[in-house]
């Protein structure tokens, strides 16, 4: 059952253990994650096995936080033996719930006694939809093209209805609040499929919207190329600056798009939206640390922002070609050594120099994602202040490191050509 503190829940992506260890350390409420086939990221990030499972719920419940099985790709017939396998599967792992786009995926979890959440594919957008699914149900993400004035008006629908799922208690609303939009209408695109027959919805996209285009006028044959910008890409959506916004519109869950993304861009958007929806709660949801806030957010992974179709939108924002991260990361080393007693960890350096002084990120599948100003080091034994190729670093750290985890600086994005 989910907690009922009448905050929205922090909902993060895991499309790997380190980011799933990223996602617990900064404060999310609850992870989605996908497992092998059956789920729109089958294809863009490392998903887990069906081995793995139990030991991603176990971490998810040692820590308080809901676990999200994603099966919401469309499913064919010789696709339901497998469907039937991972609804098994998530039923014995214990599970928090499924979000699902196919009737067949929701029967099947409803009939082995799993929570399910409507996926945003099946592009609700009026309540009466909602009402019909609600048979099914207890949570629905809805169509990401709504403004924040019909979600209102769907939720205050939900509370004056009464419109209650499987479980007894009202409709819970989730949206879309942060990363990476589509061109396609909730996600439903065939641009892929048909250029590559490779199909997006069925978690193998080739994202071939990302690509720069040229328009050419097929009378004239005059050439045209808009503005540099990558005209069926979207900007990540943002809603951080208009957070008070979304919870008065009634949102239960906000989610935080990413699977394909790094650990780093995980640990950085959820504690900063673990922040801001804390404050938002706590009467110190001021305009200078949205600010702050903000620029946090564009340290990592972004191809700029904008507001999605929330405030009322009628055309998209376009982006431009690559990150627009403020900073990017360069690989140094892998752990070497870690001394529970005196809580160091030692590092050997295999690429770059390192410096006192300097920013570094280390990543690990159990570490999660740990960031930190060098402020002292020993190199090889001895106190220093610079690290090269083939050094062995110890910092003092309180958190246990592992020959798997890898050493980074950051750097400004301007430094790195």
């Amino acid at each position: 059952m989910r907690k009922q503190n009448n905050k929205i829940e922090l909902m993060a992506p895991a499309g790997s253990w380190e980011a799933l260890q990223a996602a617990i350390d900064n404060g999310a409420d609850s992870v989605y994650f996908g497992v092998e086939q059956l789920n729109m990221r089958a294809m863009s990030s490392i998903n887990f096995t069906l081995e793995e499972l139990p030991e991603v719920v176990q971490r998810c419940e040692k820590n308080g936080v809901r676990s999200y099985l994603t099966l919401n790709t469309i499913v064919y017939d010789h696709d339901l033996l497998i469907a039937k396998k991972l609804i098994k599967a998530a039923k014995d792992a214990g599970v928090s719930a499924v979000i699902v786009a196919d009737q067949a995926v929701m029967f099947m979890a409803r009939e082995a006694g799993l929570e399910v959440h409507i996926s945003t594919q099946i592009n609700i957008t009026n309540v009466e939809t909602l009402k019909f699914y609600s048979t099914f149900a207890d949570t629905m993400v809805l169509s990401r093209e709504l403004s924040l004035r019909q979600v209102k008006h769907i939720t205050d629908q939900i509370k004056k209805q009464q419109i209650k799922g499987p479980s007894g208690r009202l409709v819970e609303i989730e949206i879309f609040g942060h990363g990476a939009l589509c061109m396609a209408v909730s996600g439903m695109c065939h641009m892929s499929l048909h250029t590559y027959n490779s199909s997006a919805n069925r978690g193998a996209c080739k994202q071939n919207c990302r690509k720069p285009y040229i328009v050419i006028d097929k009378e004239s044959g005059i050439e045209l190329e808009i503005d540099n910008e990558y005209i069926m890409s979207p900007k990540d959506l943002m809603v951080l600056d208009f957070l008070d916004q979304v919870k008065d519109a009634g949102v239960n869950v906000l989610k935080l798009e990413g699977r394909g993304r790094a650990p780093e861009y995980v640990a950085t958007t959820v504690k900063t939206y673990r922040e801001a929806i804390d404050a938002l709660y706590n009467g110190n949801f001021t305009q200078e640390r949205v600010e702050q806030w903000v620029t946090d957010l564009a340290r990592v992974y972004n191809r700029g922002f904008w507001s999605g179709y929330y405030l009322g939108r009628k055309l998209g924002e376009w982006t431009t070609p690559g990150s627009h991260a403020t900073q990017k990361k360069i690989y140094l080393g892998k752990g070497w050594h870690f001394y529970p007693k005196a809580q160091v960890a030692e590092f050997k350096i295999e690429a770059f120099d390192l410096k006192q002084g300097d920013k570094i990120l280390i990543t690990g599948p159990t570490t999660g994602v740990i960031e930190m100003d060098l402020k002292e080091m020993y190199v090889n034994d001895q106190p220093g202040t610079f690290a090269k190729k083939g050094d062995i670093i110890s910092i003092k750290m309180n958190k246990k490191i592992r020959p798997a985890d890898k050493l980074y600086k950051l750097v400004p994005a301007e430094q790195v050509k």
